[in-house]
């Protein structure tokens, strides 16, 4: 069932969260996960680290010694939350970490994640990129039956379905059909004192992949990147609706849905904004296709012009590919600070500074006395892409024309991207004219669906394009708004 523009505007506006990070999009979270190697705990600490792009948030690592959970979570960086000591600390051959930040439930400690909990199946921990659409009808029902939550979060929904006493259904079984229940978008790793299991929603909406660590590990994570960064060897993606069990026996695959409920639908936006270029997602490697996005956008939405600049990072390979196709030299008119972190301290109105100028800065002579088209990779309340194109102006673009690797964003996402309620999106109401006049630009273009979905390998049905048309694969709980705002008080 598929729901249009006119079933999301009920809903509650979400607040803003709380974190000092001034961004356009909130990064999904990220997983890794290792079984049967040395040291599990450091190995994961390095792939957490090649995924810290997804999450600043908060991190968390829980090892297995074949007998007991121990874990560590704490608010910020991996590098912040990890030394040697803490590392040491944790130890066995079986792990998984995640870095967060989050979807639904406060920017606090006690939703980092993993979660590790002691039930009647024993301990487990959990990690979870994702979000669920009935989290609140969920949690009002285990409420109601006497259970207490200790988080915010919809990954602790899930604790609670996967720990819930089933005299029918007991052990991995029992799993599948917790499992089987969940709507919505998820990637999980589960953690028993004997088993490291990764679990992907039927749609697959968030990414996770398999690769070999070593003669006789497996790690498993939601990027590649983090895998070549530990030299595991990348195997295949985990599958929608596939639920991986590894453990002294080997790896063993199953579905806990029927094959009629398996229907892909990859998100888009983890191939245009939020993936690392050097991973491989779905099926692509993220670099080439962006440069395919760039490529499209330039024969969809020509200009003349003296030189093409992306907006770092995510807009750079867009920007290759976008001077390819159109003949005009590309340059670096725009260099970012990679040092504008999470704590950074926002600038007072009398220092005269924004957030804008602190992370980026222009290039004079690339920018001045000429014609400059901006490759983005989206736009999404607009104001800080407004402040980018003041900057350019203040010095001495002759003309400033921005081109955008992917369409108009009028809806938001339910299934693991933080987007604003319509209401805070710049394109919910506005048409093109009205978002080039808001960012003060010569001219604006977008991509199209079409040259969207015709730059990756996969059938166009297998990605998720609500964000873009409205058109929902999974409806949406209507409390869920309610649930997303009430948790971030």
């Amino acid at each position: 069932m598929l729901h249009g523009r006119s079933s999301l505007y009920p809903y509650e506006r979400f607040p803003s969260k709380g974190t000092p990070v001034r961004r356009e999009l909130s990064e999904s979270c990220g997983l890794f996960g290792v079984y049967g190697v040395r040291n599990a705990a450091r190995m994961t600490y390095f792939g957490l680290y090649a995924l810290q792009h997804r999450g600043e948030e908060a991190s968390g690592i829980a090892v297995s010694d074949g007998k007991t959970i121990h874990s560590h979570v704490g608010m910020g960086l991996v590098t912040e939350v990890f030394d040697d000591l803490r590392l040491g600390a944790l130890k066995g051959p079986v792990a998984i970490g995640h870095v967060r930040y989050g979807t639904a439930g406060a920017s606090e400690i006690r939703n980092a994640q993993p979660l590790v909990v002691d039930c009647s199946r024993g301990q487990i921990a959990v990690v979870h990129n994702g979000t669920l659409v009935e989290a609140d009808a969920i949690r009002d029902e285990f409420e109601a039956h006497g259970s207490i939550f200790h988080t915010t979060t919809d990954t602790e929904l899930i604790v609670h379905m996967l720990a819930r006493p089933n005299h029918v259904m007991s052990g991995e079984r029992g799993i599948k059909q917790a499992l089987a229940s969940l709507k919505g978008a998820f990637s999980l790793l589960l953690l028993t004192p004997e088993q490291l299991i990764a679990v992907r929603d039927p749609h697959g909406f968030r990414p996770l992949v398999l690769g070999r660590a070593g003669r006789k590990g497996w790690a498993v994570a939601s990027e590649t990147c983090a895998l070549d960064l530990v030299k595991a060897h990348y195997v295949r993606e985990v599958q929608p609706g596939e639920i991986l069990f590894i453990d002294a026996n080997g790896l063993r695959s199953e579905r806990f849905v029927g094959e009629e409920r398996v229907r892909p639908h990859h998100c888009v936006f983890e191939q245009v904004y939020f993936a690392r270029p050097d991973s491989i997602v779905f099926g692509d490697m993220v670099h080439e296709v962006r440069i395919r996005l760039g490529r499209n956008l330039a024969r969809e939405q020509p200009v003349e012009a003296d030189v093409v600049m992306s907006v770092p990072d995510s807009g750079n390979s867009a920007a290759i590919g976008y001077a390819r196709a159109s003949g005009i030299p590309y340059d670096r008119g725009l260099i970012r600070n990679h040092y504008v972190g999470r704590t950074f301290i926002n600038p007072r109105p009398e220092d005269r500074v924004t957030g804008v100028d602190v992370k980026l800065n222009a290039v004079k002579t690339v920018v001045k006395g000429r014609r400059v088209i901006v490759v983005d990779d989206s736009i999404i309340r607009g104001t800080t892409s407004r402040g980018r194109i003041r900057m350019l102006r203040r010095t001495g673009a002759r003309e400033i024309h921005m081109r955008v690797s992917c369409p108009p964003t009028r809806f938001p996402c339910f299934y693991g991207i933080d987007f604003p309620t319509p209401g805070e999106l710049l394109a919910a109401d506005r048409d093109v004219s009205q978002i080039r006049d808001f960012l003060e630009l010569d001219s604006i273009g977008y991509l199209s669906v079409e040259g969207l979905l015709s730059s990756l390998s996969g059938p166009p049905e297998n990605y998720c394009t609500a964000c873009w048309s409205g058109d929902y694969i999974v409806p949406i709980d209507r409390h869920l708004g309610r649930f997303r705002s009430r948790r971030k008080k």
